[in-house]
C-alpha cells in the first residue's frame, strides 16, 4: 500500500495539521456520529489548506487539500485510532520517512482504514504528513501497509497517528 501520491502535481509537499475526528469533549453526552466525525476531519483539512497556503505556498495547500479529500473517502468513519499502530521511522535513499502501519479491525466484519500519520521532529515540530488508506482489512485480522512522506527531511524524524478513521 502508498501513501498519499506523491507523485503527482500536488505531491511535491505535504503538510497538513489535523484535529482527531473524534472531536474535542466539551462535558455534554453527545457521542457524535460518524458523519459528525468525517465532517470534523474534513472541515480540519480545509482549516489546515488554508493556513499552510498563507505559509507554505500553492503546492502545499494543493496537498493538503488532496490530504483532506482522502479523509473524505472513509464515508461513515469511526474513530479507530486505538487501532492503529505504527513500525519505526527510517529515511529511504532519497531521504523521505517511512513508517509500517498495522489496523486491527476488532469487528465481526472486513473494514477499511483511512490512517493519517504525522511526521515530525525530535521537537515535536510537524514536518510531514501522509494519509494511508488500508483497504479490506478481515474481521478479526490486521491489515498492513507503508506511509511514505513526500518530502526529503533530515535528523531525528518521529512518527504518530494524527486521524484513524475505520470504515
Amino acid at each position: 500500500m502508498a501513501g498519499l501520491g506523491g507523485r503527482g502535481a500536488a505531491g511535491a509537499a505535504l503538510a497538513l495539521v489535523m484535529v482527531s475526528a473524534a472531536g474535542c469533549g466539551n462535558g455534554s453526552q453527545h457521542s457524535p456520529t460518524p458523519a459528525e466525525q468525517a465532517a470534523s476531519a474534513a472541515s480540519a483539512a480545509a482549516s489546515a489548506a488554508a493556513s499552510l497556503a498563507a505559509r507554505g505556498g500553492d503546492a502545499l495547500a494543493s496537498a493538503s487539500a488532496e490530504a483532506g479529500r482522502r479523509l473524505d473517502e472513509a464515508k461513515g468513519g469511526l474513530n479507530a485510532k486505538d487501532q492503529v499502530s505504527l513500525g519505526a521511522v527510517t529515511l529511504d535513499g532519497d531521504g523521505r520517512a517511512t513508517t509500517t502501519v498495522t489496523a486491527r479491525n476488532t469487528a465481526s466484519a472486513a473494514k477499511s482504514f483511512a490512517v493519517q500519520v504525522n511526521f515530525t521532529d525530535g521537537g515535536g515540530n510537524l514536518l510531514d504528513v501522509v494519509v494511508l488508506m488500508v483497504k479490506d482489512v478481515a474481521a478479526h485480522g490486521s491489515g498492513h501497509g507503508t506511509a511514505r512522506g513526500n518530502r526529503r527531511l533530515h535528523g531525528e524524524v518521529r512518527a504518530n497517528v494524527g486521524t484513524a478513521l475505520r470504515y
